[in-house]
């Protein structure tokens, strides 16, 4: 069921398809940061962790990208709190 993480840049969104449903982060990049502004899954994923593993799928890209990320969507800020072990991703504040 777990759809690898893919980066739309085109389209300014981190995606995740799984079966004929996709989930995704929209996000704006800027400099050496990323804002994750949305994260978007459908009804039919509801309860089933969809968010949570495209969240970790996207942080592990970002992660591997060396940048940082401005959480301002609130389901990527509370995933964070979660998981100190991804704090270390976050922007200083400016």
């Amino acid at each position: 069921m777990q759809g690898e993480v893919t980066d739309n840049r085109e389209r300014g969104q981190f995606e995740m398809q799984v079966g004929e449903a996709l989930a995704r982060i929209v996000y704006r990049r800027e400099g050496g940061r990323i804002t994750l502004i949305h994260t978007e899954v459908p009804d039919a994923l509801s309860g089933q962790g969809v968010g949570s593993r495209l969240v970790r799928g996207t942080l592990d890209r970002i992660r591997a990208e060396g940048i940082r990320v401005i959480p301002s969507c609130s389901f990527v800020a509370a995933y964070i709190a979660r998981h100190p072990e991804d704090q270390d991703l976050l922007a200083e504040s400016v």
